[in-house]
Parts: C-alpha cells; structure tokens; sequence
C-alpha cells in the first residue's frame, strides 16, 4: 500500500522518463560527434585498404562495374582511393571536417547515383551522418575547435548584411 510521502509507480515512472531525457537532452554534442566521426570515417577507410589490397581488382571494377561519368576508370579509382585515404584521418582528428564531410557527402552521392543505386539504405545513413558534421562541426573534442579558438574568434561575429 503506497504511502503519502511516496509517489505511485504511475508516477514514478513518467517521472523516471523525464529524467532519463533531461539528462540525454543534456549530452554535449562534442560527445556525441566524436564517435559520429570515428563512423563515418572507419566506412571510407575501409573502403581504400579494401581497394589498396589488391589495386588490379579495384581498377576492374572502376573499368567494368562502376559507371562514374565524365572520367576515366584509372582517373576515378586514384580519385577514389585519394579521397578514402585523407579524408578519414581528417574527421578522426577533427581538422577541417566540414570540407571533408562535404567532399565525402558529394561521394556519397556519386555512388548513389552512378555505382549502387540500389544501396540507398546505406548511402542515406552516411549522408546523415555526413551532414550533422556539415551542419554542426566537429564540436570541442577536435583540432577544428583549437584552431578556432585560437585563430578565428571573429568567424563566431555575425556580419552586417
């Protein structure tokens, strides 16, 4: 029998509830975009070893399979490959990981469109990865946030329209 200076179970847990959401509500985004760019780095990092492993294959696929537009199948894999390579270590570090997320968002999109476009499911969990570090940064955990803080203090400034 609940007493008077108890709560109901009925309202213990929407209490409970609320709780669990304010202190979720309250996870800094730092926290949360470090693992977000561990992920989406480790996808194209894997990607170049895999195409590094054996360089006769990848160029097959990039001649045979892939049908990337406007460039040659040798032109794309090194552009490919080049892109898997660098970009990953930047989002890691957190150096300049909007422009990377953007270059490796437009890849996304490239294979998409003209690699496996039945693959949607997951090319759509790599672009919404991709544009939360577009939109939002790397956050405080990163070399992006040094180098703000130490050199671009007026880039937080709005400027006169």
């Amino acid at each position: 029998m609940p007493t008077l200076t108890s709560p109901s179970p009925r309202r213990r847990v929407p209490a409970l509830i609320a709780r669990v959401i304010r202190w979720l509500d309250g996870v800094p985004y730092s926290v949360l975009a470090v693992p977000l760019r561990i992920a989406v780095a480790t996808v194209f990092w894997n990607s170049a070893m895999t195409k590094l492993a054996n360089w006769d294959t990848a160029l097959a696929l990039f001649t045979d399979e892939y049908n990337v537009p406007l460039l040659p199948p040798e032109v794309a894999a090194y552009i490919a490959v080049t892109i898997e390579l660098t970009t990953p270590v930047l989002l890691v570090l957190g150096l300049l990981t909007r422009p990377a997320a953007a270059v490796l968002l437009a890849m996304t999109l490239v294979i998409e469109a003209f690699v496996y476009p039945l693959a949607w499911p997951t090319h759509i969990q790599w672009a919404a990865m991709l544009l939360v570090l577009l939109c939002r940064g790397a956050g405080k955990l990163s070399i992006d946030h040094l180098l703000r803080r130490r050199f671009g203090a007026t880039l937080d400034e709005e400027t006169p329209r």
